[in-house]
């Protein structure tokens, strides 16, 4: 986590301090009640005074946050009769904008992939590591982690099918490795490296990533490869017309 400022960047001390601002960030904006701020912040280990101590760390992250915009007339930080809620303008969280990206990318990819390459690849760029670096926090914030990642490998799935679509698949060939071994239970990075692979004159190397995810898949949790990496395998074996660079075809789509 990073506050930036307009003197610069600013830290958040306390391992405390943020546990509480990761889940009042990841809470965009909705009130948090003090029950889950606590077990957020302790676990199982949570103070006798538990309140107190709760209203203490308020108080303590109100007083940073107030120094960090010391003309500000209103604190971001208020309560409310259901919890705390910390206030986030538009443009200001950046993980906030990495979804909103991906979005519009989402709605582009069929017109206009190349913007949404463009998009998507500005989406990726913001990504520094793994969301909340090495202080991943309590349930809330792991949750909330984890849908980022998801979002992440979202993106990058688009921004494959994005650049497939254009013909650019001897650029992101060895991206498109790089993810499918990185995530080698899914199926859709594998559909498009075999995509990748096959147009650039790799038809056995494409039939042999295909076999190698079959055998992952049964060996590992016991299913046999989706409808739609069959048809991956399918289009391949019998050189469909629709594998072409720049065709509008089902196997070049997003599940």
């Amino acid at each position: 986590m990073e506050i930036r400022t307009s003197a610069g960047k600013a830290e958040i001390p306390g391992d405390l301090q943020r546990s509480l601002i990761q889940v009042l960030l990841v809470s965009e904006g909705r009130s948090v009640s003090g029950e889950t701020l606590a077990e957020e912040m302790w676990g199982d280990s949570a103070p006798d005074n538990q309140a107190n101590a709760l209203q203490a760390h308020i108080s303590r992250l109100r007083r940073r946050l107030k120094s960090l915009e010391p003309d500000s007339p209103v604190s971001r930080l208020s309560t409310h009769p259901s919890g705390y809620r910390l206030t986030v303008a538009a443009g200001e969280l950046d993980a906030d904008e990495f979804v909103k990206k991906i979005a519009e990318a989402e709605t582009l990819l069929a017109a206009r992939p190349e913007r949404a390459a463009e998009l998507l690849r500005q989406a990726l760029g913001m990504w520094r590591g793994p969301a909340f670096g090495h202080f991943p926090g309590g349930a809330v914030c792991r949750l909330a982690g984890a849908r980022y990642e998801e979002q992440r490998l979202r993106a990058m799935e688009l921004l494959f099918d994005a650049e497939l679509r254009v013909g650019r698949h001897a650029r992101i060939l060895a991206e498109l490795n790089e993810a499918h071994i990185s995530n080698p239970l899914r199926e859709r990075f594998c559909e498009q490296f075999m995509i990748a692979l096959y147009r650039s004159g790799r038809q056995a190397d494409a039939l042999d990533a295909y076999r190698r995810m079959w055998r992952r898949l049964s060996d590992e949790i016991g299913v046999l490869p989706s409808p739609s990496l069959r048809g991956v395998e399918h289009a391949i074996l019998s050189h469909a017309p629709e594998l072409t660079p720049g065709d509008d075809c089902p196997v070049s789509q997003s599940a």
